[in-house]
């Protein structure tokens, strides 16, 4: 067979296989037979030296054309296979705008941290600071200069948590007072919220649970200041109309000792099952600092007086939400948790 026959018939083959490609392997392979460094194309080339020297010229142009039309026929093929791939991603793609959207979950707020915020909101329009202090305290920051003797039943293993090297987990957030009033002096206004341990559990408390200190020291501070200002916290939180009610109470870093109660905000106070038909609904606690916590901080008790109290976040939050077991604020059941949302 000629080359000029041989050539005819590659271009014949050529055609008929340019015509079957349906990917991208098939075209690679159609570029190695025919365009690769040993392809048909390159064997034609190579057997031009056994053409006579009269001819040569023209047949390499012939050989040139059929490589040339070759290399169209591969380029024409690539781009229609890269429009058949755009085409089909299109399809796969294709987003139905009559469906409806698929909505992602918002998470929300626990319902402690919503009440957490809203309290320390009230207070600091007030002017109050937020310190948190550590949660494993020792006995002198927990007990001893918080004017807690060592008899004290808050002491006793079944009520308080310990650890080694005279530690403890802490029993209340007061501790929080001491390490502010040794860092700063008078005046301070301050709130240090926070989880607390006790050994104690049942439908209304928890072995842990989260407390809200809050303290002012300053010149001439009286109980009044606390009740006029535990008003101005109720009236925020719960319902502008209610009031607030001192009962003599025994708290040992403070002295006189309050229990605080809110005139029911769901009767008005005319009594309900919500405040036990009483009129009235218990709180939180506080009273005048202590002198002698006072004096455990380095601060004249003749010079300066306080103000303390202490605010159970879950205690609010079921006052405030209408839960009526404290567990469901740790079980972190969906169904239970979306209604503050």
């Amino acid at each position: 067979m000629s080359m000029e026959q041989m050539i005819r018939s590659l271009r014949e083959q050529m055609e008929q296989r340019i015509s079957k490609i349906d990917s991208r392997e098939t075209l690679s392979a159609f570029w190695q037979d025919y365009l690769g460094k040993k392809g048909s194309i390159a064997d034609l080339m190579k057997g031009l030296g056994s053409v006579s020297k009269e001819e040569r010229p023209a047949m390499g142009k012939v050989i040139n054309e059929f490589k040339v039309q070759t290399e169209e026929r591969y380029k024409a093929m690539s781009e229609k296979l890269e429009q058949l791939e755009i085409q089909a991603r299109n399809r796969r793609e294709a987003v139905d705008i009559t469906l409806p959207g698929k909505k992602q979950p918002m998470g929300g707020l626990h319902p402690l941290t919503l009440v957490k915020n809203e309290i320390i909101g009230v207070f600091a329009g007030m002017g109050f600071e937020v310190f948190e202090g550590p949660e494993i305290e020792d006995d002198d920051h927990n007990f001893t200069r918080l004017n807690v003797p060592k008899d004290h039943p808050s002491r006793d293993m079944q009520d308080t948590f310990y650890l080694p090297d005279d530690l403890l987990l802490r029993t209340q957030t007061s501790g929080g007072q001491i390490r502010v009033m040794d860092q700063q002096k008078p005046p301070i206004k301050v709130l240090v919220p926070g989880r607390v341990f006790r050994s104690d559990s049942d439908a209304t408390h928890s072995p842990m649970f989260h407390q809200m200190e809050g303290l002012v020291v300053d010149k001439g501070i009286t109980l009044c200041d606390l009740q006029g200002l535990l008003d101005k916290f109720v009236q925020q939180l719960f319902d502008a109309n209610v009031r607030t009610r001192l009962r003599p109470s025994y708290f040992p870093f403070t002295e006189p000792s309050v229990e605080v109660d809110v005139s029911c905000f769901e009767c008005a106070g005319k009594g309900c099952a919500l405040c036990k038909h009483t009129g009235w609904i218990e709180v939180l606690g506080g009273g005048v600092v202590h002198p002698k916590v006072l004096e455990n901080c380095g601060i004249d008790p003749s010079v300066y007086s306080g103000i303390a109290f202490g605010i159970g976040i879950e205690r609010i939050a079921m006052l405030k939400y209408g839960i009526n077991n404290i567990g469901l604020l740790f079980e972190n059941d969906l169904r239970f948790l979306k209604q503050f949302q």
